[in-house]
């Protein structure tokens, strides 16, 4: 909002420049930062104060004006008066439409469509969900509002605490690796170029981290802030270390569902400081462009030239496949609990190591995972302040990426039991009568198993998931995981007690779209039309203007059924009722 005044950017120079800040570069980022932070709630206390308050002056300007201009005719210097009065209105409405639309988290919706009205409604309504009168922690309800904060910050702080367990060992696993060039490549000095490369491609609007300042405040002031920025770099790559105050985290709940009661049912995601979510962005960049070299084909999630909807289309052959065939199969689809928090870091670093990274690149990702720090943002305000043992963060641009090679071990261990005949998958004839087993699809936590209908090989496959568990600290949640049988199999129940999960039946969602699922069939779009009518309904009982109604149909109606296209054909009847909407 503030970067949009004219001239606070030569404020922000100045404040910067006139900055102190001794020892390490990290150390006089981390110092200016806290200065200018100081500088801008005096400037926003003293100088551009409240915005309902400088709204309504300016109109009353040009209200004067139009009451002077009814009664005579305005000289040259008054109608200069009048515009630059209209001009100044027009500023503050803008940066109050800023303001709220930065609070509602509505980013889809541009700003100057005149949807003040709306993002203050969806503000107002994103603080009533997101708020914590009380809450039930393993069983038990906390109401008083000391109570709720600290036993939240208790929960989340055992939660993020290594349990030094026992942990299996993953030396005898063959996993695919690095070669040295590509290894080293990953190392290299960090540029300039490259820095900033990473900030133009990072979305500016997202909600600060500790620190209070958004991505967009960098990217706003480049221009004279880099020189340092470029030294943290520097220090990162010799020392391999930065200033720990960078790496301080806000950690923000959000509700999964409405109605929300339950620890459990609340989403943590990480907000990061503007310095080290660049850095973390700059090594995600380059980790990525790898990721394919070590990660098998099983996995599609987060790998350069792999799409979500192969992960789904595939799922679907091999059920077409031993439907056509009358054969009979059994699908395992399980859910990984606390997905990103639980996973340990010693685990990560065997994993890396085993795929040929080097000794640089994982001190780099070591400091930068081990030197966290929490605080719990509690009806906004934040409570506790302590460090975690084990997980990574929702939020952080490299945990997808760390979190698949850590994946990797799993799909390793499903293929290696399939090559000693443990498990068996599905043998799909491919192009020249070629014949391709599938066992096992990943993406990112969904996993998908598919098994022949034989106890043993069950058996075996709860014996994998309770050593990967071991090894990796990732828990299969089996309250929510499900055997669905393909064909008429007989003894489900009993597979089902054996792998310790529910009976699923099909056709059922697999990475949101149908799976196995009879492609005319209409009732197959009804999850497409139900989130249609949902998004119609909010702007329909709130204040969004024409412009934004088009913004809705074009950003976000538009693109709905689009997923699903991609893999199944609209009924003509579907369509119909789609239109009518």
């Amino acid at each position: 909002m503030w970067l949009k005044v004219e001239g606070f950017k030569d404020l922000l120079r100045g404040w910067w420049q006139e900055a102190g800040g001794r020892g390490r570069a990290s150390f006089r980022v981390a110092s200016k930062l806290k200065f200018l932070k100081d500088k801008i709630k005096s400037w926003n206390r003293d100088v551009f104060g409240r915005l309902e308050v400088n709204k309504n002056l300016a109109l009353q300007q040009v209200e004067f004006w139009d009451r002077v201009e009814s009664d005579r005719s305005l000289t040259e210097r008054e109608s200069e008066l009048k515009t630059e009065a209209k001009e100044a209105f027009k500023n503050w409405v803008l940066l109050e439409e800023t303001h709220w639309r930065q609070s509602s988290r509505e980013l889809w919706l541009r700003e100057g469509d005149k949807n003040t009205g709306f993002f203050h409604r969806m503000a107002n309504a994103h603080r009533r969900n997101n708020s914590m009168d009380k809450i039930k922690i393993n069983g038990r309800w906390l109401e008083e509002e000391r109570e709720v904060r600290e036993g939240v910050v208790n929960a989340f702080q055992q939660l993020l605490s290594d349990d030094q367990s026992w942990k299996s060992d993953i030396e005898g696993l063959q996993l695919k690796s690095l070669n040295h060039a590509e290894a080293e490549g990953l190392e290299q000095p960090f540029t300039e170029a490259e820095i900033h490369l990473a900030l133009m491609g990072m979305n500016g609007d997202k909600a600060p981290g500790p620190d209070g300042f958004t991505v967009a405040f960098w990217q706003f002031c480049w221009e004279f802030v880099k020189e340092e920025i470029v030294d943290v770099f520097k220090e990162f790559y010799e020392d391999k270390s930065f200033a720990k105050s960078l790496n301080s985290t806000f950690l923000v709940l959000i509700p999964k569902k409405g109605g929300a009661e339950d620890l459990g049912d609340f989403r943590p995601i990480s907000l990061l400081g503007g310095v080290y979510k660049l850095l973390a962005k700059v090594l995600s960049n380059r980790i990525k462009e790898v990721l394919d070299k070590v990660v098998s084909p099983d996995q599609n999630a987060f790998v350069k030239g792999r799409q979500i909807l192969d992960a789904s289309l595939i799922a679907n052959e091999v059920i077409d496949y031993w439907l056509k065939r009358k054969e009979k199969g059994v699908i395992c689809k399980l859910d990984i609990e606390k997905t990103y928090d639980s996973i340990n870091w010693n685990f990560l670093m065997k994993v890396m190591r085993k795929m040929g990274f080097g000794d640089r690149w994982m001190k780099w990702i070591w400091w930068c995972i081990s030197t966290a720090s929490f605080s719990i943002l509690v009806n906004g305000v934040p409570a506790g302040y302590f460090s975690n043992s084990r997980g990574l963060r929702q939020g952080d641009p490299l945990s997808p990426y760390l979190f698949v090679l850590g994946m990797e071990v799993l799909s390793a261990m499903l293929g290696r039991a399939v090559d000693g005949g443990f498990t068996s998958g599905c043998n799909i004839q491919g192009r020249e009568g070629m014949e391709i087993n599938v066992s096992h699809l990943l993406f990112a936590d969904d996993t998908i198993i598919f098994c022949e209908v034989r106890q043993d090989h069950i058996t075996y496959l709860s014996w994998i998931l309770v050593w990967f568990e071991a090894a990796s600290g990732l828990r299969i949640n089996l309250a929510k995981s499900e055997v669905i049988p393909v064909g008429e199999v007989e003894d489900i129940e009993m597979l089902a007690v054996e792998l310790g999960c529910k009976v699923g039946t099909l056709p059922s969602v697999y990475l949101g779209l149908p799976l196995g699922a009879k492609h005319k069939v209409m009732a197959m779009w009804d999850g497409v039309e139900a989130r249609m009518r949902r998004r119609l309904a909010l702007w329909k009982r709130q204040y969004l203007s024409k412009g934004g109604r088009i913004t809705l149909i074009k950003s976000t109606l538009a693109s709905m059924p689009i997923y699903q296209l991609s893999l199944f054909r609209m009924p003509k009847l579907v369509v119909k009722r789609l239109e009518k909407l």
